[in-house]
């Protein structure tokens, strides 16, 4: 009996499963809620990982056609003083091992690898109930509904899947980013273009700290990084995009005037983005007919392995039900039973937020470059 599996969400680890999956001959369908892959940007640069998303792709038969998104030099890693002194200067030398790709570009990538009509966008998810004999009912805003016996929830921090399978929700960490854009840079910006490096560059001080991607086209991605509670946020203006940045810079006024330069002199909207996570060993008991992957299953704050896992998770469940024909149970408990283990390593081992906002900014980053 073939399986044919529901997948809720169209981001990068919902597509893995969907091109693995077809692969191997098995049909899928993905439910996105956005109206189409431009409704909104995708962030920025994403490193790669040689040991899990870089299989994943070797495993969607997308391997050569990843390489030809890599930015030459963007490994490369900076870290400066809040002086502007450069305190490490690490160059890209093409050896690395986590080349940079937009995320947009990597996404684009992989829906154009779909058969066309896997991809159902403007369906946002209102409901998910359970059927009985492992089966469900999804259902949408527009009113129609949709029964599977496979449904896996790639669906992110939020996930409506979740529910199902746990009751764990998302905690706030108690540091959030704020995005924004500087377009153009080498031209528009040049002062704060010399500071960049090829790839990425970062300032970190106790409880506050700047990030800066090269992206394509000149344009530098800078994330503020500010400890704060959430209601701080709050009491920011961000409607009013000029007060709001510089509302944030105020918060650096003992930093080097190029490097508050970097928030006050953004091209695009600040975008507050409150980082959360779900329990660091989060997982739960084998529900039939239902899994998760990504940060649906394992949501943790940034640390560079978010989105490989996500990828890999992908790969690894296509993998599974490919190897179990007919029995959905088999392959959801070989897939779980992996997946608990490395995304908890994942989330205990990786870099932690706290720490590189910690008292010892940023000598405590560079410690950890030269371990």
């Amino acid at each position: 009996m073939s399986t044919h599996v529901t997948i809720i969400g169209a981001g990068l680890g919902g597509l893995t499963l969907a091109r693995v999956l077809h692969v191997h001959g098995i049909t899928s369908t993905v439910y996105e809620a956005e109206t189409s892959p431009a409704a909104r940007a995708q962030g920025g640069l994403l490193d790669i990982r040689d040991y899990n998303g870089q299989l994943a792709l070797r495993d969607a038969g997308l391997y050569e056609e990843f390489r030809a998104l890599i930015l030459e030099g963007r490994q490369a890693t900076r870290v400066l003083s809040r002086d502007g002194e450069v305190l490490l200067d690490l160059p890209d030398d093409g050896t690395g091992p986590n080349p940079e790709v937009p995320r947009g570009e990597l996404r684009q990538l992989l829906l154009d690898a779909l058969p066309e009509g896997t991809v159902r966008w403007g369906h946002k998810v209102t409901g998910v109930r359970g059927l009985g004999g492992g089966r469900h009912e999804v259902t949408f805003a527009d009113g129609t509904a949709v029964e599977t016996e496979l449904l896996v929830g790639a669906d992110g921090a939020w996930s409506r899947v979740r529910p199902l399978l746990s009751g764990a929700t998302p905690e706030y960490t108690g540091v959030s980013f704020v995005e924004t854009l500087l377009l153009d840079a080498d031209t528009r910006h040049p002062h704060s273009a010399k500071l960049v490096c090829d790839g990425s560059t970062m300032v970190l001080a106790p409880g506050k700290g700047v990030l800066v991607h090269r992206e394509r086209g000149g344009t530098l991605h800078t994330w503020v990084m500010l400890a704060r509670p959430r209601d701080w946020f709050d009491g920011v203006d961000f409607s009013d995009p000029a007060a709001a940045l510089a509302r944030i810079a105020r918060e650096y006024d003992d930093w080097a005037p190029e490097l508050t330069a970097l928030i006050t002199d953004g091209d695009t909207a600040p975008v507050p983005r409150h980082i959360h996570a779900l329990p660091a060993e989060h997982r739960w008991d084998r529900v039939p007919g239902v899994t998760l992957l990504g940060d649906a299953a394992h949501l943790t704050a940034p640390n560079g392995e978010g989105a490989n896992l996500a990828l890999y998770d992908g790969a690894e469940l296509g993998k599974a039900v490919a190897a179990h024909p007919g029995d959905v149970e088999a392959a959801l408990t070989a897939y779980e039973r992996a997946m608990f283990p490395r995304s908890a390593t994942a989330a205990l081992e990786g870099a932690d937020l706290h720490e590189m906002l910690g008292e010892d900014a940023p000598y405590n980053l560079i410690g950890m470059f030269a371990e």
